[in-house]
């Protein structure tokens, strides 16, 4: 086990330095010039020289990516362009909108895709299973972004149920304010004794979460629902209902604990997913995030924020993916390493 988990490492740093440095070089592709952001208009050709290199753009861009990997081990994650702020100061401040918004989806995906998947299965043919079907083909066709704008309206301008935007309502956040102690504002809120800023908070979680979870929820949904049908036309399946074993047994504790290697899977690529759906969703709902950050800092140029947001997010999708690897080793034993 051990020298699984320690090869396994060793290999998530070796992806994670690829897109480290892929992305580096992209982002030197990138329209435009952080030296113009920094000087404005019409600088002189002195003024440009002395901005290149101060941000040692005058060097070749393999150079400056191992500038950049030694100032990285140290901790040093760069300046942003935009903020004039360290760009790890700025992901901390914005990591906690993305993680409560990614996270909460992904409870709800689990929660109700995995049972209307298995229900699907047993159910297998009938309307519910045709209903489920046409769902999950439904939400997967759907871009993320259409669906968050088609809930914007009907939740906002039609019913005027739910916020249009925003995190919080400001005002909330003036006369009920409270300490940012985890980032999460509906843990935070809690903590400070605060019910109306959390009933904002929960109010303005309400669509963007419901952006990210419908799409996902087709794909769990339609995963489980294949895994089952197959497990449950297994003779071990057969043997235990002629034993008179109770259905709801035989479907979830026998049954889906035979599905959960590929459930895993799915479940793992599903967050990642959500990750790099959030970032179209946050701009969709400013919701004051990673992904509006991410993205006014590739429309501007800022290539420290790019690659911050990036190394982050890859690093948080790799270690998503090996707690699924490890968990592969306790739901099926025969994946055990020797």
């Amino acid at each position: 086990m051990y020298r699984f988990l320690a090869h396994r490492i060793i290999l998530m740093f070796g992806i994670l330095a690829g897109v480290m440095f892929l992305t580096f070089i992209l982002s030197r592709m990138l329209p435009g010039s952080p030296v113009e952001m920094m000087l404005g208009h019409r600088p002189t050709p002195e003024q440009i020289a002395l901005a290149r290199a101060e941000l040692g753009l005058d060097k070749p861009v393999f150079i400056q990516f191992f500038y950049y990997l030694g100032n990285l081990v140290q901790g040093d994650w760069g300046m942003s362009l935009r903020t004039g702020r360290p760009v790890i100061e700025d992901l901390g401040m914005r990591f906690g909108a993305t993680f409560e918004l990614t996270t909460l989806a992904l409870i709800i995906v689990v929660t109700l895709g995995i049972p209307l998947g298995v229900l699907s299965a047993v159910k297998q043919n009938s309307m519910l299973d045709h209903i489920t079907r046409t769902g999950s083909i439904a939400g997967m066709a759907l871009p993320v972004f259409l669906i968050g704008m088609l809930l914007q309206m009907l939740f906002y301008g039609k019913l005027s149920w739910f916020p249009l935007q925003g995190r919080i309502h400001s005002e909330v956040a003036l006369d009920f304010s409270f300490d940012p102690i985890t980032g999460l504002y509906l843990i935070d809120t809690l903590l400070g004794g605060q019910w109306v800023a959390f009933k904002s908070a929960v109010h303005h979680l309400v669509l963007p979460v419901a952006s990210l979870a419908i799409a996902s929820i087709a794909v769990v949904t339609r995963i489980t629902r294949n895994t089952m049908v197959e497990v449950l036309g297994e003779d071990h399946i057969k043997t235990l209902r002629a034993y008179g074993i109770p259905a709801r047994l035989i479907y979830y504790r026998y049954a889906l604990k035979a599905t959960l290697i590929p459930l895993l899977t799915v479940i793992g690529l599903t967050y990642g997913y959500m990750l790099g759906g959030s970032v179209v969703i946050e701009y969709v709902f400013d919701w004051p995030g990673m992904g509006s950050y991410v993205v006014g800092a590739i429309t501007q140029s800022d290539y420290p924020a790019v690659l911050g947001v990036t190394i982050l997010l890859a690093s948080i999708y790799l270690t998503i993916n090996l707690i699924i690897d490890l968990l592969y080793q306790f739901v099926d034993p025969r994946l055990k390493v020797a």
